[in-house]
């Protein structure tokens, strides 16, 4: 099976510090990839090379076979590809709705949208309740409540609808429990599988061992700016994952990457 996005011997290096050292990286169709690593491994330096956020300085990125460059993540988003952040870089004051089409707000059909710029309000909170509601983000009520207003579980739901909604090739999520609690971690797990259900493959960056474990096909394994293995979680046990990241055990030679 071809994978759907790929990275090969990837570089990116901010003076001398080699963040990225010829790191190669393969995410499959329909499948949910693991990213974990030690902190300063490159992890975020990867995905921003493969998302657009970064230019990496060497390497090349293809997406459904073909090769791509990236100049921005607004490149990447034109080409199906949406990035969760752990920020979740959304604007609090702005309601839910406003959120969701950021940058990308839909105008009024006719002479109000092309001249006068008049967005299309109804459209746009149609869309996006359907999108919250096919995610079973049934419990916002008001659609054009401010985003300020909703609880982290929530504001994290709204993020990953706003991912699966125009995420049409893959999804990038960067910690997206770091900062919830036992609840509503769990609401954003049950989320990612729906969206998985859905046939959108995910990049998951966690150091939740269990969240990992749990969710993942397979797990890339990232050590000292490259990948050292990708292992399947039935094969191998969260103690085995977590001494391979710190480097306190070598993986199998055959799974070395």
């Amino acid at each position: 099976m071809e994978p759907i996005l790929a990275g090969k011997n990837l570089v990116k290096r901010y003076g001398r510090v080699v963040a990225l050292d010829h790191c190669d990286f393969e995410l499959y169709p329909g499948e949910i990839l693991a990213v974990i690593g030690d902190n300063g491994a490159g992890k975020s330096t990867l995905i921003k090379a493969v998302s657009g956020a970064v230019i990496p300085d060497d390497g090349e990125v293809t997406l459904e076979g073909k090769k791509v460059h990236f100049t921005s993540p607004l490149h990447a988003r034109e080409h199906g590809i949406e990035t969760v952040y752990q920020q979740l870089a959304m604007s609090p004051a702005l309601s839910i709705a406003d959120n969701m089409f950021m940058g990308r707000e839909l105008r009024k059909p006719g002479w109000r949208g092309t001249y006068l710029r008049m967005l299309d309000r109804t459209r746009m909170e149609q869309f996006a309740r359907e999108k919250l509601n096919d995610l079973g983000l049934a419990t916002i009520q008001n659609i054009n409540q401010a985003v300020e207003t909703l609880s982290g579980g929530q504001r994290q739901g709204v993020a990953v609808a706003r991912a699966a909604a125009f995420g049409s090739k893959v999804i990038i999520l960067d910690e997206p429990t770091a900062a919830l609690g036992v609840k509503e971690s769990r609401r954003v797990l049950e989320l990612i599988q729906d969206v998985r259900g859905r046939g959108i493959p995910i990049v998951l960056i966690s150091h939740n061992m269990p969240h990992v474990f749990e969710l993942a096909d397979r797990i890339h394994v990232h050590r000292l700016g490259k990948r050292l293995c990708v292992i399947k979680p039935g094969d191998f046990t969260m103690s085995d994952a977590v001494a391979f990241m710190t480097g306190a055990k070598e993986p199998p030679a055959e799974l070395a990457a």
